[in-house]
C-alpha cells in the first residue's frame, strides 16, 4: 500500500491515517507531496493521477484509490478486523465512530482560526484567539467535554481504552492545543499529553520538524522577512 501525504508541518488530514497505520504496525510506502495549489502543480498533478478530489490523504492499494480520511480507516478495519482499529464491543466501536464524525464535519472555528502549525510556538496567540473568537472558544469546550466524557466512560488511557483509530483521529488537535496553548479541563489535558506521547505521534512531529518548509499561504500568524520566522501581530 502507498500512502500519498501533504506537508506533516501543516497537513492534519494527512496525519490521520499516517498516524494510525504507523501504531498498528501496517506495512505501507509514503510519498509526501508538497503543498502547491496553483492550478499546474506537481501537487495537483499527482494527486489528480490516482484520485479526482486532486486532495491528500490518498490510499493506493493494488490500483484502488481511497480518499478520505475515514474511508481509509474503514478500509484499514476490514482489511486489518484483528488490529482493533475500531473497538471490539458494539457499544464503544459506534461511539468511536460517532465522535471520528463529529470531528471530520465539526470544530470549524477550530480548524480555521488555529491551523495545524507544528513548528510553530502560537501560544501568544492562541489567548488572543479565544478571546476574540465565540466559535473557538464553543468549540474548544466541545472537545474537552468529548474528551473528558469518552476518558470517563471508557477508563482511559486512550479515548476507548486501548488506542484505535479514534486517538489517531485526534492526535492533530492536541497538535493545535499544544501549539496555541489552548487551555483544556484536567482529564483532557492529560489525555492529550499521553496522545502527544505515543511513538506513533511522535514520529510524525519529529518528521513535520525536520521539513523547515515554510509556506506563506498555510502561515496566518508567522512571517519570515528576517533570519527566523516571527510571530505576527493577531487582527
Amino acid at each position: 500500500m502507498k500512502l500519498i501525504i501533504g506537508n506533516k508541518n501543516y497537513s492534519s488530514w494527512s496525519m490521520r491515517p499516517w498516524v494510525l497505520m504507523k501504531a498498528m504496525e501496517i506495512p505501507f510506502e509514503e510519498q509526501a507531496l508538497r503543498f502547491d495549489f496553483s492550478p499546474d502543480s506537481a501537487f495537483y498533478k499527482a494527486t489528480r493521477a490516482v484520485a479526482p478530489t486532486g486532495k491528500v490523504p490518498v490510499l493506493v492499494d493494488d490500483g484502488l484509490a481511497i480518499w478520505d480520511s475515514l474511508a481509509i480507516v474503514e478500509y484499514l478495519a476490514e482489511l486489518y478486523p484483528d488490529l482493533g482499529i475500531w473497538p471490539a464491543d458494539r457499544t464503544r466501536r459506534a461511539r468511536a465512530r460517532t465522535v471520528c464524525a463529529e470531528m471530520h464535519s465539526g470544530f470549524g472555528a477550530l480548524r480555521s482560526q488555529c491551523p495545524m502549525n507544528i513548528d510553530a510556538d502560537l501560544r501568544t496567540v492562541g489567548p488572543q484567539l479565544l478571546a476574540r473568537h465565540e466559535g473557538l472558544r464553543a468549540d474548544l469546550a466541545r472537545m474537552g467535554e468529548l474528551w473528558t466524557d469518552t476518558l470517563q466512560a471508557c477508563g482511559g488511557p486512550f479515548l476507548f481504552g486501548t488506542f484505535s483509530a479514534a486517538d489517531a483521529f485526534f492526535a492533530p488537535v492536541v497538535m493545535r492545543v499544544t501549539r496555541y496553548g489552548l487551555p483544556l479541563p484536567p482529564l483532557a489535558q492529560a489525555y492529550a499529553e499521553r496522545l502527544e506521547a505515543t511513538p506513533a505521534v511522535q514520529d510524525w512531529v519529529a518528521a513535520a520538524l525536520a521539513e523547515k518548509d515554510f509556506l506563506d499561504f498555510e502561515e496566518p500568524y508567522r512571517d519570515v522577512s528576517g533570519p527566523v520566522p516571527v510571530v505576527k501581530s493577531v487582527i
